[in-house]
């Protein structure tokens, strides 16, 4: 499971039947960037555009949960469908190391 924030949307009116009616958005993982004294900062731009099935209902810009790989198939939406990435959660605040670095409320 990773960090990342919803960039865009795909729009495919040829796809696998399975598909049909799938939101699919565009998330970009996150990293954690470091100061010179090795503290953490923020959280950054991995610069990487991975396509995933919407299965919460977020949006733009929101900060989300992602699972890959066999776990994505394990949501009762993707149980059954070509899935190897899904949304499964939307972050309301995330901190590390002490610091916190997104809060949705702000």
């Amino acid at each position: 499971m990773f960090l990342a924030r919803v960039t865009g949307q795909v729009v495919a009116s040829v796809k696998d039947k399975t598909l049909l009616g799938q939101k699919l958005l565009i998330v970009e993982p996150l990293n954690v960037k470091y100061d010179e004294a090795q503290k953490p900062t923020n959280l950054g731009n991995t610069g990487r555009a991975i396509v995933a099935i919407d299965v919460v209902g977020c949006g733009e810009g929101q900060l989300v949960l992602v699972v890959q790989g066999s776990s994505a198939r394990m949501t009762d939406v993707t149980k059954n469908l070509p899935a190897d990435a899904v949304i499964v959660g939307i972050v309301d605040s995330a901190t590390y190391a002490g610091k916190t670095f997104y809060n949705a409320k702000e």
